[in-house]
């Protein structure tokens, strides 16, 4: 257990070290600035016991106004250095958690949505802010206060050695019980700072997830629900905090008053060495003030613990991001594939895939081939392996190589980026930015002109409709859009896909939230454009999928059906009797 406790302390030590790597020279400077004012904190008492021993002997009153310059001026000087080393320090912190929130943050981006399904966004919010936190105090208060407690034994030791050897001795006598005392507390303030941590990002993650669904909170009358459950988790937080509290509150008065008995030892048996004559005033004075200067660096030493509790179990948890690897990522030698050079046709070859996990594949040796420029409808039940699909075209899956073709060639050996500006993509959760509209359809094109994007939205027939909100283009949409209803959320996501002028658009159940006559309209447009997008558009409007020139139907991850719609309802079958059922809810509403 030893071992493993030593390894994992240089493991967090070996980041420290990386983290600061590239801020080294100020780390230098701040440390030769810190070394500094310790020599000249050594320095001063010096000076004030020359001062007394001189006036002991010969008192003149201008030897006086000396002394007390000299101490004046490095006592200045003590002063302004050491603001000069904490701000040095203090930066290098400061920069540092800059450097590693931009660098989670970059992170984050590169991971697939698998994971951010698995990991509850409130714990990552936590991590990527009070964590780096407290990863900051570490860099900052705790690295300046263990140099200055090491600078300051290691020079005010030797010094008082100098003066007298016996009282030094006695005086440090009991700071070996202080370490032991640290030790002691050391594993149990780490494990209960993680604790605390822990719970406090299954706080952030209830907040994050019933803000979002508060509507639904509303709908269900669950208000009361949510507020004891989050009165358990914070219940959960408060005992963990008050655990540590406890802890820290019994070791830090133990190390404080430890600290002070040398002071009172120094003074006790010091008095005594007076009256027998074997130590003079001066040198008991400045024995007293080097001890007052080992007081608070070994009294601060318990705060510096926890800082360096605290940061290292941040570092655990940020490097537990830092370390997920992407599933999907360019393999080497990956493809590039101009988008004008695209034309669009999509081949699937027996594609098969299956989810970790899962009983049996979502798709099952499945083939097809889409033409240039063909709208290609994909119909089925729930389940049929639709969505699945789509997720698989733009590689948000991680499909085995030789199924999927772009233009005959293997999306696996494409370039992600280039295989993913060739495809425009709107899923079924029409996810929008809460900012205006119209930086939610140019997302994909920042610099699209106002005229392009109006354009793009009378495509999406969206237009007419932003014209009558009150500020029209520049109204601020909510939180994933939540002030718009669901059909102008799915229109609005559909403007933002068309705008990227991609060869190849996938509508994912994207027009479930809009009419039979608009989603006809839409389609009419995409089909009349002149430049034909190949579009695969996954519907359980047949109303709408019959408007496509194929239509490929699914049934438990295999293809069951294809052709168009008149000849697939003239043979029995799946579509002709999904067909049927959607012709009887169109007559009943």
């Amino acid at each position: 257990m030893a071992a493993g406790s030593s390894s994992h302390h240089q493991s967090s030590l070996a980041r420290l070290l990386f983290y600061l790597k590239p801020h080294r020279t100020k780390v230098l400077w701040g440390m030769v600035t810190l070394f500094v004012v310790n020599i000249m904190g050594v320095y001063l008492p010096l000076v004030l016991r020359d001062g007394i021993n001189e006036l002991q002997s010969n008192f003149d009153y201008h030897r006086i106004i000396y002394y007390a310059g000299v101490i004046l001026v490095l006592a200045s000087a003590i002063w302004g250095i050491r603001i000069l080393s904490r701000m040095l320090l203090f930066g290098v912190g400061r920069q540092v958690e800059f450097e590693l929130k931009q660098r989670v943050f970059d992170h984050l981006l590169t991971l697939d949505p698998g994971y951010f399904a698995l990991n509850p966004v409130g714990d990552l919010i936590n991590r990527a802010t009070s964590d780096l936190d407290n990863i900051r105090r570490l860099l900052g208060f705790a690295v300046l206060s263990m140099a200055n407690t090491i600078f300051a034994y290691g020079l005010t030791l030797p010094a008082m050695l100098h003066l007298n050897v016996r009282l030094t001795l006695l005086g440090v006598a009991v700071y070996p019980v202080m370490l032991v005392l640290v030790q002691i507390f050391g594993n149990s303030l780490r494990s209960q700072q993680l604790q605390v941590q822990q719970q406090l990002s299954q706080i952030s993650d209830l907040i994050q997830e019933d803000m979002s669904g508060i509507a639904l909170i509303k709908i269900y009358a669950q208000e009361q629900n949510e507020a004891q459950a989050f009165q358990e988790r914070n219940r959960q937080l408060l005992e963990a905090n008050l655990k540590l509290a406890r802890t820290r509150n019994t070791l830090f008065p133990l190390v404080g008053g430890i600290a002070y008995i040398s002071l009172l030892i120094v003074l006790w048996v010091g008095g005594g060495d007076i009256a027998r004559g074997s130590l003079t005033i001066a040198d008991f004075i400045t024995l007293i003030l080097y001890v007052q200067q080992l007081v608070f660096p070994t009294a601060l030493l318990g705060f510096t613990i926890t800082a360096y509790q605290r940061g290292e179990v941040s570092i655990d948890r940020l490097e537990e991001i830092l370390s997920v690897q992407p599933q999907l990522k360019d393999h080497e030698g990956a493809l590039t594939l101009p988008l004008e050079l695209v034309q669009g046709r999509i081949t699937a070859r027996h594609l098969t895939y299956q989810y970790p996990g899962a009983p049996r594949p979502s798709l099952s040796d499945i083939s097809f081939e889409v033409n240039p420029g063909e709208i290609l409808a994909i119909v089925g039940p729930v389940g049929a392996g639709k969505s699945t699909l789509a997720n698989s075209l733009p590689r948000l899956l991680d499909i085995a190589p030789g199924q999927l073709f772009l233009d005959d060639i293997d999306i696996t050996t494409i370039r992600l980026s280039d295989l993913r500006r060739a495809i425009a993509y709107v899923p079924q959760d029409s996810f929008l930015f809460s900012t205006q509209i119209s930086n939610n359809i140019r997302y994909g094109e920042p610099l699209a002109t106002q005229p392009l994007v109006e354009s793009i939205a009378r495509s999406a027939q969206i237009h007419s409709e932003i014209l009558n909100f009150p500020r029209q283009y520049e109204t601020i949409v909510g939180e994933r859009g939540i002030t718009l209803s669901g059909g102008q959320r799915q229109r609005t996501a559909l403007a933002r896909a068309l705008l990227v002028e991609a060869p190849v658009l996938i509508l994912d159940d994207s027009l479930a939230s809009v009419d039979n006559q608009t989603a006809l309209e839409i389609l009419h447009n995409l089909a009349a454009s002149s430049r034909r997008k190949t579009v695969l558009l996954i519907s359980h409007q047949l109303g709408a999928a019959a408007q496509a020139d194929r239509i490929l139907v699914l049934d438990q991850g295999r293809v069951v059906q294809e052709g168009t719609h008149q000849a697939l309802l003239e043979e029995p079958g799946l579509y002709r009797s999904l067909w049927d059922q959607h012709q009887l809810r169109s007559l009943i509403s």
